[in-house]
């Protein structure tokens, strides 16, 4: 490879890893499906390829399916809930940068919320959505992409649209909102306030804690404002420090989330999901070697 076509593949980079961490949710996961795509790239024929941004998204996308399917085996036997990686504030803000989406809200959507929803689609679902709803690619594209009929890709696309609606909120908090209701959700955990818990849930909130075998957490999802309540009561009882938890805003994959250090030592890291005003889902990572890659713990 010349050092022309290896500087074309660097101009692509941060949009392959983009495109392999909204398919995988792991940004090393992604870091690898980019270099195999890079060792493609290196032993193709450059008067070959017409357009490599197209020839590269192509083949990432490709080898980030084969990569999904050998995860979702592996994540069978996770220990719990596996929620997806946290990533830096830098990557979060390259990555929707280089999805410029008419449907801008979408393209620059890298919560821990939408990720998780996303695990749940096929992996043919999920690489479908993510170009056509994040990166605007039509359906020859996509079809092209998938070695599918345009058809298929439509149908494909419909059926992870319908679901991503019905498992995000109608209506979300804006940034502000959000932040005030991670302010005041803070404050009652801290002061153990079952009464404003209850009044910032709702009703039907659910709880999902990653743990990964490896610190303890919730084996399950915990559903309903009364469970979580008192399984968050019962959670800060255990805490054992010298000193209160220190519970401290910072960006989780571009929205403000929270950290929670007990003694000095990263404990958690929390995401939240709310509509209308209240708390619909609560995210909570513990497995130390995400924390540790997120947050250099």
């Amino acid at each position: 490879m010349s050092a022309q076509t290896t500087q074309e593949f660097e101009d692509q980079r941060t949009h392959l890893l983009g495109l392999a961490y909204r398919m995988l949710g792991e940004m090393a996961a992604a870091e690898d499906v980019v270099q195999e795509a890079w060792l493609k790239w290196n032993a193709s024929r450059p008067s070959d390829i017409r357009d490599p941004r197209a020839w590269l998204s192509t083949v990432t996308i490709r080898l980030a399916l084969d990569a999904l399917k050998s995860a979702r085996s592996r994540r069978e036997s996770y220990v719990g809930p596996w929620l997806p990686e946290p990533i830096l504030p830098d990557d979060v803000r390259a990555f929707a940068a280089d999805a410029p989406s008419t449907r801008a809200e979408l393209a620059s959507d890298l919560s821990l919320a939408l990720l998780f929803v996303l695990e749940r689609l096929s992996p043919e679902e999920r690489a479908a959505f993510i170009l056509h709803e994040a990166f605007d690619c039509d359906y020859a594209i996509i079809a092209a992409t998938l070695d599918r009929s345009e058809a298929a890709c439509r149908k494909l696309v419909s059926r992870a649209r319908e679901h991503v609606r019905q498992e995000r909120p109608k209506r979300s908090v804006n940034s502000d909102e959000h932040k005030e209701l991670l302010a005041q959700f803070a404050k009652a955990v801290g002061a153990r306030d079952q009464s404003e818990l209850g009044r910032l849930f709702s009703p039907d909130i659910v709880f999902y804690s990653d743990g990964g075998g490896r610190a303890p957490a919730a084996l399950k999802p915990i559903f309903g404002s009364d469970k979580v309540q008192r399984l968050l009561l019962a959670l800060s009882g255990k805490i054992k420090s010298e000193a209160a938890p220190i519970i401290k805003p910072v960006e989780i994959n571009g929205r403000t989330g929270l950290l929670i250090v007990v003694d000095g030592v990263l404990y958690s890291a929390l995401d939240i999901e709310a509509d209308d005003g209240r708390i619909t889902a609560i995210y909570l990572l513990r497995n130390p070697d995400k924390l540790a890659r997120a947050f250099g713990t």
